[in-house]
């Protein structure tokens, strides 16, 4: 048997973890979802992350709005206007009631992750979704408005402040979450893959745990990346005005990334855009694969997947 930890964000990150779950039997893949992200609004507990991967793989994210779920509607949000109540963070009538529901399993005494593993399993999904803690970590962007907590900085803000640099509250005293540990310290363990979600505001949360970003330069199966920029640009999100503002020597690029993780890669797979920087990537001492990262298809999102496998099994022999 084998087994795959991959840890993930938001968008991006969903849809390679939707092209590995048509790939991977259920019990050969754990997801770690970056939780950094969650927020208490309106007295609703919302794991935006955790709700992206799960309508992805549920098959009811909604395609052309890029988040969210399909078939929305909106009566509770415009009956907030006539109360003139705050707006800004959008929440459907669909994904209110999955908040609603998370909220009352929480307030039950259940953890993220029994509440998170409930959802999935009632909304059809087999495989293992995981928060990255069950901790209290909180994703802060400091800016040049000062600092803002990650939802305020992202939704309320529309990601416009300078970012100067990001902080995890609460990261010191935060743990693993028990599926992330399982899926560590498992046996058959083949390989664990960083999605192409934000470094900074996506993976940056998860790695800030103590002792994961330890434990990944040291575990001694392949630990690969797929960048998240293609061509000097991002798909989606504020990452590449981050790392314009973050005045990052290698600037907004797949070279800058690589860096950003050189103590954690074994593998790294980057666009065929970005070929020209394999030697740089490659003198960091990380295995370099090029290919296409611009998941337009479901067929692309399950290329990309298999890459990610054969990038591992090519590193461990």
């Amino acid at each position: 048997m084998t087994h795959y930890l991959v840890i993930t964000g938001g968008v991006g990150g969903a849809k390679l973890a939707l092209g590995l779950s048509t790939i991977l039997p259920a019990s050969d893949v754990t997801f770690a979802v970056n939780t950094g992200d969650d927020f208490s609004h309106l007295g609703f507990h919302i794991s935006p992350d955790i709700d992206t991967l799960t309508y992805t793989l549920a098959g009811l994210n909604d395609i052309d709005r890029g988040w969210g779920r399909r078939e929305e509607s909106w009566n509770f949000l415009s009956t907030l206007r006539t109360l003139d109540e705050e707006t800004w963070f959008q929440l459907g009538d669909r994904d209110l009631a999955i908040h609603v529901y998370r909220t009352s399993l929480l307030a039950q005494g259940k953890t993220l992750s029994e509440v998170t593993n409930v959802i999935a399993k009632k909304l059809g999904i087999n495989h293992f979704l995981t928060p990255m803690t069950d901790s209290s970590l909180g994703t802060v962007v400091v800016t040049s408005d000062g600092k803002l907590p990650f939802q305020d900085y992202f939704v309320k803000y529309q990601a416009k402040p300078v970012v100067e640099a990001v902080e995890f509250f609460g990261s010191e005293l935060a743990r693993l979450s028990p599926g992330v540990s399982k899926a560590l310290a498992s046996p058959d363990l083949r390989g664990v893959i960083i999605c192409p979600s934000n470094p900074y505001l996506s993976i940056d949360p998860i790695l800030s745990i103590p002792g994961f970003r330890c434990s990944l330069s040291e575990i001694t199966v392949p630990v690969i990346a797929v960048s998240p920029i293609i061509g000097g640009k991002a798909i989606k999100g504020p990452t590449a005005k981050i790392m314009n503002e973050m005045n990052l020597k290698a600037g907004c690029s797949s070279l800058s990334v690589a860096h950003h993780y050189r103590d954690i890669l074994d593998g790294f797979i980057i666009d065929t855009l970005d070929a020209g920087q394999s030697d740089d990537i490659a003198a960091l001492g990380i295995e370099v694969s090029v290919g296409e990262t611009l998941m337009t298809s479901l067929q692309i999102k399950q290329d990309l997947a298999q890459h990610c496998l054969a990038l591992i099994e090519q590193i461990q022999s």
